[in-house]
């Protein structure tokens, strides 16, 4: 049985015109998740796009911000991998190899999804509405070279969050040669 759709509280659409971009509104988020921007650490992030659109890229820029040292392998083989810096965990996890909803309960994952870590899933979908909502869910998308993604605060941690995000500047217009003076 699955569990009641979330009502989410708001969300914010931003364009990220290249990778850069991506890591960037992950720095962004790495101190309000760990706690250095004056608020309680952890939460749970729900990463969701198509192959290639950026999922693991924001989560290493994440972590690394967070202070994460050495490889941060994608855990798409392993279904997790995990960190500590201090005392704080961090949990990554990839459900795109599931082919049952049930699969991450059976793993034994309901455990790590506490409001004490800071937990980032790949693929939330493929568990079909069996997990907790998330405090943000981040939705990404091919927007010619760039990535459109759509921010989703489902708790008052998750709209915290979204308060703080500053969208980065519209990219500049061409400009427009004056018309000639005949």
């Amino acid at each position: 049985m699955s569990a009641p759709k979330p009502v989410p509280l708001s969300s914010l659409t931003l364009h990220l015109p290249d990778e850069s971009a991506t890591e960037s509104l992950a720095r962004q988020l790495a101190p309000l998740v760990s706690g250095q921007a004056g608020i309680p650490a952890g939460g749970a992030i729900h990463l969701q796009g198509d192959l290639g659109a950026g999922k693991t890229a924001f989560t290493r820029a994440l972590l690394r911000e967070c202070g994460i040292k050495g490889r941060i392998k994608s855990p798409s083989y392993a279904l997790l991998e995990s960190y500590k810096v201090s005392n704080l965990y961090f949990y990554h996890l990839d459900f795109y190899r599931f082919s049952d909803s049930r699969e991450w309960l059976d793993a034994g994952f309901r455990d790590l999804l506490r409001d004490d870590a800071v937990v980032l899933i790949e693929w939330p979908e493929r568990a079909e509405g069996l997990l907790p909502p998330p405090d943000l869910q981040i939705s990404l998308a091919y927007a010619g070279e760039g990535r459109d993604a759509s921010l989703t605060a489902y708790t008052a941690r998750g709209q915290t969050w979204l308060n703080a995000i500053v969208p980065p500047p519209p990219a500049p217009c061409p400009r427009q040669a004056p018309p000639d003076a005949a």
